[in-house]
């Protein structure tokens, strides 16, 4: 079969808060960012693996507050005063900078700056600080020190939303029985339904196909998941 000429497009993920699907795994975290006015020390750490809706929920929380978002690995190149006038922060992915001194160092700085100002801060991460390796150790005592949220794993009603959202984003249509029928054979985590709904795009496009049960199986047999 001849392969079509395909462009890699950029996905273009909704953040709104009318895109962000409740369910039991996440109702809690969004009770608590609905409501920074009751964070211990105004901080609170976001928890979740990769797909969880930490970014989402960040977005969601940062249009309500006008709070200013930056990923961890920027922060060594930004202006922390300039951060904290927004009136609160996001902080994306701080578990990555763990073992970097430099960054810790400014996320050091962040920190002390934003609870002296009053300014919400929102860290997101994949795991508990009790895991980073840190190589400040009074970051270390302060990140442990910080609330966790944690977004737990997803029931199905979650998963079928998500891969909704994913397909959504990538513009591409499915026919509604499939989306069950995926959630009974994929592997139950976030990252699964983006990596499906990224295979899928990828192959309706490049073979010109219809996405259906036989092109997922497909994919599903290829990403290793539980097709049966």
């Amino acid at each position: 079969m001849s392969r079509q000429l395909t462009f890699d497009l950029p996905v273009r993920p909704a953040l709104g808060r009318e895109d962000f699907f409740v369910s039991p795994a996440n109702a809690l975290a969004l009770s608590v960012l609905d409501d920074p006015r009751g964070w211990p020390q105004g901080k609170v750490l976001l928890i979740g693996p990769e797909g969880a809706g930490k970014t989402h929920l960040g977005q969601v929380f940062a249009t309500a507050c006008g709070a200013a978002i930056v990923k961890s690995e920027h922060l060594t190149g930004t202006d922390i005063a300039q951060l904290v006038s927004a009136g609160a922060v996001v902080v994306e992915d701080a578990d990555r900078i763990a073992g970097d001194m430099a960054s810790e160092t400014a996320l050091f700085h962040l920190h002390n700056l934003a609870l002296a100002e009053g300014s919400p801060l929102l860290l997101t991460a994949r795991i508990a600080p009790a895991h980073w390796k840190f190589s400040l150790p009074d970051l270390a005592s302060r990140m442990q020190a910080t609330q966790i949220v944690a977004l737990e794993s997803p029931d199905d009603a979650l998963l079928a939303a998500v891969l909704v959202k994913h397909f959504t984003d990538r513009q591409l249509r499915v026919p509604a029985a499939l989306i069950p029928w995926l959630v009974a054979r994929m592997d139950r985590s976030f990252a699964a339904a983006r990596d499906i709904a990224a295979e899928l795009d990828a192959r309706a496009l490049a073979q010109s196909r219809p996405v259906g049960q036989k092109l997922a199986a497909e994919v599903l047999d290829r990403l290793g998941a539980r097709g049966q």
